[in-house]
């Protein structure tokens, strides 16, 4: 049986509205020296398309930003472009999204719906928690 890990609440619940005092945690600042986050996404590309994984056809531009980033090699396609979307913001498995298939085909179904529920957090809110944006 797992443990569930309790999370700090600091406000006050009282018998009325009156005796209590909602609370939110403070936002977090982040470091001050920031790294740029870009995401770049292209549609049909693989391995043997960018110079960077060791192909022949020469991508000097996205050669220089691989070189100064990081550069993932694990990520496995739906081979549908919404569902692959949700992966990307996300993190997580396409299905447990609601984008089990392209969102103008949603039927309405768990897993199916074609959005995005708030409980799955996209990079944008993780960014956001950590500092960056407004």
């Amino acid at each position: 049986m797992s443990k569930r890990k309790e999370s700090y609440w600091g406000g006050v619940v009282g018998r009325t509205y009156q005796e209590s005092t909602p609370w939110w945690p403070p936002s977090q600042e982040g470091p001050r020296e920031k790294p740029n986050v870009v995401f770049i996404i292209l549609d049909d590309v693989g391995f043997s398309q960018l110079g960077c994984y060791g192909a022949g056809i020469e991508t000097p531009n996205m050669d220089r930003l691989a070189a100064g980033g990081l550069r993932y090699n694990n990520f496995h396609t739906t081979a549908l472009c919404s569902p692959t979307r949700a992966c990307l913001l996300t993190g997580r498995n396409h299905h447990s999204v609601g984008t089990g298939i392209i969102t103008e085909l949603a039927s309405g179904y768990p897993g199916y719906n074609g959005r995005i529920p708030k409980s799955a957090g996209t990079i944008a809110h993780i960014l956001r928690e950590n500092g960056y944006g407004g």
